[in-house]
């Protein structure tokens, strides 16, 4: 019982602290690296630059693929190849693909029969690339036209493995659609920021991430029993010794869910692959073999524990509401405190306006949605709770065994 004690404050602290520390570490970030460059979105001038191949892994991408792959080879970049891995497509893909191919000098297609996944079809995307260095992205992402010289002048540093670009909302015909563009910035941003300024980095982005192939091979490339393979592989490169940093001015438009069924599916999925990260990598973590990422695994693991105490919270909440005796009082708990409210909504609002100052570069009318913004974290971590909670579950009963298959997502509505 004595544990109860300080449940309501760990409730309460942990979104609250963090909320700070993501603000505190997105500032120090914007000063470190993209305060030099003020408003201006045109890449630096380097003396060379690095040639790069784009893979673009499809499955079932006969509404995409066009848009995306046109986009991908029409890029400002003086030496670059584009490669589209069609994997076992069911649909006409592959024959969009060769289309496109005599259309386009800069694309190759590989075709793969069997159906066999995204992080099988990126390893043999990457091992018949050209280039060591590898800009990824999804069969319905639209590069921005400078994404590979920003990527070349995130790569200038030896010691980077990896980059994670920034997914932009392109599909915003919807309350949850708008709502998730505030997640990017006030949310999304911020932790990829901070976590960059204070070392280490919980994933990158599946949706556009680069990659030396040298980094990749140290790690052991991308793996097929993991359902999350952008999160399997960030945690791999930066246990081979690999740097992995957030690079903003990468930018990628993308499509999202506007569903809540389509949201919970993908959020579920996420969770999952955090979930399986924590199993995965708590001995190596625990034996000291990785001591830089640390403070990224105890603060899954925190947030973890944090929603199953909302759990617990919300059982004893709905057990007092029953007319269950509890002596709450006794105990000195206060499920919710008077000042809970006020004291978030100044937090949420502090970090709408620091994510608006910093993001103004790519998202100018972000502040028009404040409203909206400013009360999208607490939606953000009760869908946490809840995607969490049952992505253990599944996790438990998931066979190690399964190799990782494609899912198709909620694109949205257009």
């Amino acid at each position: 019982m004595t544990a109860l004690k300080f449940l309501p404050l760990f409730l309460f602290a942990y979104p609250f602290v963090m909320a700070w520390y993501w603000m505190a570490g997105g500032l120090l970030y914007w000063f470190w690296r993209e305060r030099k460059f003020g408003m201006d979105l045109t890449p630096p001038q380097l003396e060379s630059w690095p040639p790069f191949s784009i893979l673009v892994p499809c499955y079932n991408e006969s509404e995409n693929a066009i848009e995306t792959l046109v986009t991908a080879c029409a890029m400002d970049y003086p030496d670059f190849e584009v490669i589209a891995i069609n994997d076992g497509s069911r649909d006409n893909t592959g024959a969009i693909l060769d289309q496109l191919a005599e259309q386009l000098p800069r694309l190759r297609v590989l075709h793969i029969a069997e159906n066999r996944g995204k992080a099988n079809a990126l390893n043999v995307g990457a091992m018949l690339a050209q280039h060591e260095l590898l800009l990824c992205i999804d069969g319905d992402a639209l590069l921005d036209r400078d994404a590979l010289r920003w990527a070349a002048y995130n790569f200038l540093r030896a010691d980077v493995g990896a980059i994670t670009g920034n997914p932009r909302i392109r599909n915003r015909s919807t309350i949850l659609g708008k709502l998730q563009v505030g997640e990017f910035s006030s949310i999304i941003g911020l932790i990829k920021r901070a976590q960059t300024a204070f070392g280490s980095l919980f994933t990158v982005s599946g949706v556009i991430a680069g990659f030396r192939r040298q980094a990749l091979h140290d790690a052991g490339w991308w793996s097929s029993h993991t359902l999350t393979d952008d999160i399997d592989i960030t945690w791999r490169i930066q246990l081979a010794g690999w740097r992995v940093v957030y690079a903003p001015s990468v930018r990628v438009w993308i499509l999202m869910p506007e569903t809540l069924k389509g949201l919970w599916r993908q959020r579920v999925r996420w969770a999952e692959g955090g979930i399986q990260m924590l199993r995965d990598y708590t001995s190596p973590i625990l034996r000291r073999k990785a001591l830089d990422l640390f403070p990224i695994w105890l603060n899954y693991l925190l947030s973890v524990i944090w929603s199953f105490g909302m759990l617990a919270g919300a059982v004893i909440g709905a057990l007092v509401a029953l007319g269950v005796s509890i002596p709450l009082a006794e105990l000195g708990i206060s499920l919710v405190p008077r000042w809970w409210g006020a004291v978030l909504g100044v937090t949420y609002l502090a970090q709408a306006l620091v994510s608006h100052w910093i993001e103004r570069r790519y998202e100018p009318d972000m502040l028009r949605s404040l409203f909206w913004v400013i009360w999208y974290p607490l939606a953000f971590w009760m869908i946490s709770t809840l995607t969490t909670i049952v992505a253990c579950i599944k996790v438990m009963l998931r066979r190690d065994d399964v190799r990782g298959t494609w899912t198709s997502p909620d694109r949205g509505l257009r």
